[in-house]
């Protein structure tokens, strides 16, 4: 049925209210309506701490340090992450302007290109993605937990003597435990959500310096070395490597270069998004990924093996407070990953699918059940697992990024009435072909079936040489498809 809603949707200099008439209940509700001015909070810290918030993690570090391992000298692989993640910050400041622009998340963004009801296909891909990767991160927290248990209740290791679906009981007290202090701590609401990441980034350095220094103290200067890998290649192969270290990065974020409007809309200016994504992306990146290596290379001297979990390597620590210290601060910090990349995402997503029934709160419900469901730590078991996982996820999400990207920067030329994207009227805009467009469902099947194909030919089939071109095949040919067959069908 169809209501009357005002939202403000211009961020940027001087501009009018923009009057939400008649809005379709299929299309509206307040968490999917633009963020007026007096909401949009977020300064350049804000942002910068929601990136340290989705870098540290055990997640990112054993992301980080997997990058060491392809075989490249260590200077050469922080070249390629250095390069990687400047092109992410490009990527990103692109995908976070227009939500800037007319305050709206990714989901309803998406209707610009796919159409008001088309946009829900969107939503469904970046939501599953999420939720899968909402349970992978609360598994590797679970870690700290079970640490933490151990530590004070030594006879819970009794709990492992059983397990179900491949997981100890005390895997499962550990892993129900971080999801429901997470679920209690993300139906706050946004606001709340802001001011615990705003906390979670900072707090995680104070602990990562406080191991590379306890590393560092133990093994001494000498057991610097940033090259993890015992093999050494030469020629064309380290050239190989250095790109698929470059692309993984791009295929880390592949989540976040979807839904980071869902964050942006909330920024007080662009300015400030771009102050904010600097200072996070390249400067943060780099230097939690030094640190990462330094850690991880050190504990081969200092424990005798190399160990890529740092959660572990706070456990080895023969200190009861600097144990729970740090156990708890890698609690802390993958749940600010879990709100940035894999919690906020899917409950607007989903919410998107049944604005009329379900909001943002009980969007975030769904997903965390869901999170569940996918028994994440079954297919997260080593560093090797998680570069493959990275890869074939940024393959899924990247023609989604293609197809936008073209269509608002190249088709739209940034021209968009954001009170179209509400409305089911036909002949509106965003209408096309009964809500769908048609054109940008094609161009997301055929691209997606390129990028996800090469993908499962190297990393699974092995039919072609190991690489990681996934996210880039996908993303160049959802854009180059999408606009060759918009002007194929005369559409604006």
């Amino acid at each position: 049925m169809p209501a009357s809603h005002v939202a403000d949707t211009s961020a940027l200099g001087p501009g009018a209210d923009v009057q939400i008439v008649d809005a379709d209940e299929r299309l509206y509700n307040h968490d999917l309506a633009p963020v007026p001015r007096a909401r949009r909070t977020w300064n350049g810290y804000s942002i910068f701490a929601m990136w340290m918030s989705d870098v540290h993690s055990v997640g990112g570090y054993t992301f980080a340090a997997s990058l060491f391992l392809l075989g490249i000298s260590g200077w050469q692989v922080l070249l390629a992450m250095t390069i990687g993640i400047l092109i992410v910050y490009v990527l990103m400041n692109w995908v976070g302007k227009p939500s800037l622009v007319h305050g709206i998340p990714f989901p309803v963004m998406a209707r610009v290109s796919m159409g008001v009801m088309g946009a829900n296909l969107a939503a469904l891909i970046r939501g599953v993605v999420g939720i899968v990767w909402y349970g992978v991160q609360t598994y590797f927290a679970s870690k700290a937990v079970a640490t933490l248990l151990l530590l004070f209740v030594p006879s819970a290791v009794a709990l492992r003597d059983s397990s179900f679906l491949r997981l100890d009981m005390l895997g499962w007290v550990s892993f129900l435990f971080m999801w429901l202090l997470q679920l209690v701590i993300f139906q706050r609401g946004m606001e709340i959500i802001r001011k615990f990441i705003d906390f979670c980034g900072p707090a995680v350095y104070v602990v990562m310096f406080f191991l590379m220094g306890w590393i560092l103290y133990r093994a001494g200067l000498g057991s610097l070395n940033l090259t993890l890998s015992g093999k050494v290649l030469s020629g064309d192969d380290q050239l190989h490597a250095m790109t698929n270290a470059i692309l993984l990065v791009v295929s880390y974020f592949a989540a976040l270069l979807l839904n980071f409007g869902d964050f942006s809309r909330f920024a007080k200016s662009e300015r400030q998004m771009k102050i904010g994504n600097f200072l996070g992306l390249p400067f943060n990146f780099i230097a939690f990924a030094v640190i990462t290596v330094i850690v991880t290379s050190g504990s081969e001297k200092v424990f005798g093996t190399m160990i890529m979990d740092p959660v572990e390597i706070v456990s080895r620590i023969d200190n009861k407070i600097a144990v729970a210290v740090g156990s708890i601060t890698f609690i802390v910090a993958t749940m600010g990953i879990n709100i940035v990349a894999n919690f906020v995402s899917p409950a607007y997503d989903i919410a998107n699918l049944f604005p009329k029934h379900v909001d943002f709160k009980k969007g975030g419900l769904i997903a965390s059940i869901l999170a569940v469901a996918v028994c994440p730590w079954i297919f997260v078991d080593s560093p090797k697992a998680i570069t493959i996982f990275v890869s074939v996820f940024g393959a899924v999400l990247a023609p989604m990024y293609g197809v936008m990207m073209a269509d608002y920067y190249l088709v739209k030329r940034q021209q968009v009435n954001a009170a179209e994207l509400y409305t089911m009227r036909p002949g509106s805009r965003f209408y096309y072909d009964g809500g769908w467009n048609k054109v940008g469902l094609v161009a997301l099947i055929v691209s997606g079936v390129i990028s996800v194909g090469w993908e499962l030919s190297t990393q699974l089939l092995k039919l072609l040489p190991a690489n990681n071109l996934g996210w880039l095949i996908g993303a160049v040919a959802g854009a180059l498809l999408y606009v060759v067959l918009m002007r194929m069908a005369r559409r604006t």
